[in-house]
């Protein structure tokens, strides 16, 4: 993809609509920076489910012990813990820790739910106590207070959480899991792919599975030993079918992207990798939303289900985490997805006047689009964007220094920009450089970043987060046209 410069001035979404829509990215990536990070906690668990209780593969019950606490005790911490980290650091992990522990010791259901409300609840709290007491404490009196207040602040807070948070959480949770069971009882499941899939493509996909579906498939999970709500985001067979439509239909750059396309979207489960290719012909989101639905049809009707999330949403990791004697179900659901999502893409990609032999201008255009406000934008002072369009475009005023630390930057940093941090890594190192490329989520850029590679739809945010970043903007991570615009600037430079 190429670059373009885009002139000095002030970032805006342009409508109500793009304001609205990095407000929920921003909420979402929350939701997600609370989860992600424990997903090896969510993993382990799920895997000691499925080897060790009674109906595992290999039943042991002295192992099948660890299953409850993990799922009521461990995991909320995690959460909460992390959550409070979000919010004010390690000081306020504790804190969120301490309030988490209120709501999931004795609760009759996992509080994830709950844990995503204190665990944030008590790093704020103690942030506040922090700034009014800023320069007031006397010399020789910090440690006392700093330790005090937090575990005043902590117990009050798991107190409040045991008696008052977790009966309301409870109630909420058995009205998810009444709801989630209500639903596939009269069918009406596979709906849920209209709502889904276009989250997805929306990047809003972590929030949508880590902070919705998640919980409800957990407190299933722990009930049956699996369930579905772990197979309606993570999927890769809707994805799957776009990607070997165009692999067989398109022409061009975009054909030869598309097995390289395949392999990480449904080997690796970087689901972010197919986003661009329904972005670059938006019709393409009904054959994802069929397919959906075929799946999600598929796996209720044979009763398909995991027995943990699978993170990433690859091929294996449904694999690993589908049940003993559930595994065709699983893939059964996968492939239909697939054929309906390939037969739908197809059915458009045949009858497209657009050759779609130039990516670059595509994804140009599809951006211009799909994302009005943000492709529009204006950089703020001292903030380069490199944003798609032509090929023979240039960065005007590009950077000034060699940067000490590049950092690549999505929804959760760990999926589509670990990818891009990868490739470019590999970019730098051929061409002599060693600078530092870090994955972050966008919500955690540091305020003094230097050089940002961001997809177009986290552009705002990655402006608000760090406001003095050369920003460069990659839509297909896996289009090194814009990573070799940085190798350039830098070559300038030297």
């Amino acid at each position: 993809m190429a670059t373009q410069a885009v002139a000095q001035g002030g970032v805006s979404a342009g409508s109500s609509a793009g304001k609205a829509r990095a407000g929920m990215q921003r909420f979402g990536g929350f939701l997600a920076g609370m989860v992600m990070p424990n997903i090896p906690a969510f993993i382990a668990w799920g895997l000691i489910t499925a080897f060790f209780i009674p109906t595992g593969w290999t039943p042991n019950a002295h192992i099948d012990s660890l299953v409850s606490p993990m799922v009521s005790l461990l995991i909320p911490i995690l959460i909460g813990f992390t959550g409070g980290r979000l919010v004010y650091g390690n000081r306020g992990a504790v804190v969120g820790a301490i309030a988490t522990a209120g709501v999931a010791i004795g609760a009759s259901q996992p509080m994830f739910i709950g844990a995503m409300i204190m665990g944030p609840l008590g790093g704020y709290l103690i942030k506040q106590f922090d700034r009014l007491t800023e320069d007031r404490i006397k010399a020789g009196f910090e440690m006392l207070v700093n330790t005090f207040s937090a575990g005043i602040i902590g117990g009050g807070l798991a107190i409040l959480g045991s008696l008052g948070v977790q009966p309301v959480m409870d109630a909420v949770s058995n009205a998810l899991g009444a709801a989630a069971i209500w639903i596939t009882s009269v069918h009406l499941l596979p709906l849920i792919a209209i709502f889904i899939e276009p989250g997805k493509v929306l990047f809003l996909n972590n929030a949508i599975n880590h902070g919705i579906l998640d919980p409800i498939g957990l407190q299933q999970a722990k009930q049956t030993g699996k369930s579905i709500f772990f197979l309606l985001e993570t999927d890769p067979g809707p994805g799957l079918g776009v990607l070997v439509a165009y692999w067989a239909f398109s022409k061009g750059t975009v054909r030869q992207s598309a097995p390289g396309a395949i392999i990480i979207q449904f080997l690796g489960g970087i689901h972010e990798v197919y986003f661009p290719y329904i972005l670059m012909k938006p019709i393409l989101v009904l054959a994802v939303i069929f397919g959906g639905m075929a799946a999600d049809a598929t796996f209720m009707v044979t009763h398909a289900g995991l027995v943990a999330t699978a993170s990433p949403g690859s091929i294996f990791a449904e694999i690993i985490m589908s049940p003993k004697g559930g595994l065709f179900p699983v893939l059964l659901g996968i492939f239909v997805g697939a054929a309906v999502s390939f037969l739908i893409a197809s059915f458009f990609l045949r009858r497209s006047k657009d050759e779609m032999s130039d990516d670059t201008l595509a994804f140009a255009k599809s951006i211009v689009a799909d994302m009005k406000a943000q492709s529009k934008g204006q950089a703020t002072a001292n903030t380069t964007v490199a944003t798609a369009t032509v090929p023979e475009a240039a960065v005007d005023g590009g950077l000034t220094a060699v940067p000490n630390r590049i950092v690549f930057a999505c929804e959760a940093g760990m999926g589509s920009s670990a990818m891009g941090a990868s490739i470019l890594k590999k970019q730098l190192k051929d061409a002599g450089f060693s600078i530092p490329v870090d994955h972050l989520p966008v919500n955690q850029l540091p305020a003094n970043a230097e050089v940002v590679f961001t997809q177009n739809s986290f552009l705002t945010r990655a402006q608000q987060v760090a406001p003095n970043a050369k920003i460069y903007v990659v839509e297909n991570f896996l289009d090194k046209t814009t990573y070799e615009r940085l190798v350039q600037d830098l070559k300038q430079i030297n």
